[in-house]
């Protein structure tokens, strides 16, 4: 099977037709994955505060979930990142996947229980499957020619979309169903979660086939074969090194910030009485504005650049925190625009990030890095959840959303900053 395989690769990295052809079935694998995957995401976005609330009876701690399943996420995206650089992508992200299913499965156990323990190392397991549908992005990259590099990872982003706005809005039915076979109604989504997350990894597992990273590598070593000059080493590692700098700090940033106020909204919502419904409307506009857009976005950073793409994600996100901060808790309509734009404004900032790490790395260390700055991607998401419990409980979700608007304006200065230190766009 494996001398099988081998011969395929070679066969389809000697041919531009076969690599179109992978390329394109591979983009059709991803999209259908990570339809499933954004059903699994949405689960503990929507319900993860609500529940540990449930079993602790008290605010101060609603923001460990989400720090605990991003911390499951960091773990993972460096695994699922050393297990693609390896192993290639099938393997690293079939594994991904069907981790995040055995963790949903374990949050559903722990709210029948009732356990705290059992929900808290759950939600870190259910992490994995955050993190492999991020990493997820980056398998519509590998045979993408560099000037559709942003649009391929757009791709990956929008088919998230469609499990990822129906999940919040199940909420409902989701909660009777599992009532209905004795397990607490908060608890259901997980049960979607499960199922949606086993699926996604059986998909990449049977259906990833070549894997396209090894088709890359070897296309990539035929070219380096055939390079007479080599290329100037010594420019293209610092290039490369400001490049990463760059696209990890939008995408830590920006992720920061959009956890830390998407957290404590539900919460902020039922201190002003609505109802589940409201907040799973909330969170399915905020989920739908995060990835729909994608496919417009990756054309944007790809035409217009991605200085301009990264300032629009920091402006929007800015004017999103504001907006969240000043208007009236019992407004649905004004909660769910402002979520909106915060939503717009991360994919504005993942997908220019994501472009610009793919840009300043080569096939070979690729993975590996992408592995390194999804931990820090995850971390950042950790610390966001968790601090946003401690300054909603302490100050205010006013407080929480300005310091989110504050801080998006560090992308600016990042900017700025590449800018001078370059002396050339990005």
């Amino acid at each position: 099977m494996l001398k099988l395989q081998t011969t395929d690769i070679n066969k389809i990295a000697a041919s531009k037709e076969l690599q179109k052809n992978l390329y394109k079935r591979t983009l059709i694998v991803v999209l259908l994955s990570q339809t499933l995957g954004g059903a699994g995401l949405a689960a503990g976005i929507s319900v993860g505060a609500l529940l540990a609330k449930d079993i602790l009876g008290t605010d101060s701690l609603t923001g460990l979930p989400t720090a605990l399943f991003t911390l499951g996420s960091a773990l993972s995206a460096y695994i699922v990142g050393q297990l693609a650089q390896t192993h290639g992508r099938r393997l690293s992200l079939s594994f991904g996947f069907l981790t995040g299913g055995l963790g949903a499965l374990g949050v559903v156990l722990a709210a029948y229980f009732h356990s705290i323990i059992f929900l808290f190392v759950s939600l870190f397991i259910y992490g994995a499957g955050t993190s492999t549908n991020l990493q997820a992005r980056y398998a519509g990259t590998d045979l993408a020619k560099p000037y559709e590099r942003a649009k391929a990872a757009s791709i990956a982003m929008v088919a998230t979309t469609f499990g990822a706005v129906v999940g919040p809005n199940l909420i409902t039915p989701m909660g009777k169903l599992a009532e209905a076979i004795y397990i607490p109604a908060l608890a259901g989504p997980f049960l979607l979660a499960a199922v949606a997350y086993c699926s996604a990894g059986l998909m990449f597992f049977f259906f990833l086939k070549p894997d396209p990273l090894q088709v890359a590598r070897v296309i990539e070593e035929t070219n380096i074969g055939q390079q007479v000059t080599p290329p100037d080493l010594s420019t293209e590692k610092q290039v490369q090194r400001i490049g990463i700098i760059t696209g990890a700090s939008i995408l830590i940033l920006s992720q920061i910030i959009m956890v830390a106020i998407m957290t404590m909204t539900p919460i902020h919502m039922e201190h002003h009485n609505r109802s589940l419904t409201a907040v799973g409307l909330v969170i399915s506009l905020h989920i739908a504005a995060m990835y729909l857009p994608s496919l417009l976005t990756g054309a944007l950073v790809d035409k217009i650049g991605r200085v301009k793409m990264a300032i629009a994600s920091a402006v929007t996100i800015a004017i999103s925190g504001i907006m969240a901060a000043y208007v009236p808790g019992e407004s649905v309509p004004l909660l769910a625009i402002a979520l909106i734009l915060l939503g717009l404004g991360w994919n504005f900032g993942l997908i220019t990030g994501t472009a610009i790490i793919v840009d300043s790395t080569t096939i070979h260390n690729r993975p590996k890095i992408q592995g390194s700055i999804d931990v820090g991607v995850a971390l950042g998401g950790a610390t966001g959840g968790l601090l946003s419990s401690v300054i909603f409980a302490h100050y205010s979700y006013t407080a929480l959303s300005l310091i989110g608007a504050y801080l998006s304006l560090l992308i600016v200065l990042i900017i700025m900053w590449v800018k001078i230190k370059k002396r050339v766009p990005i």
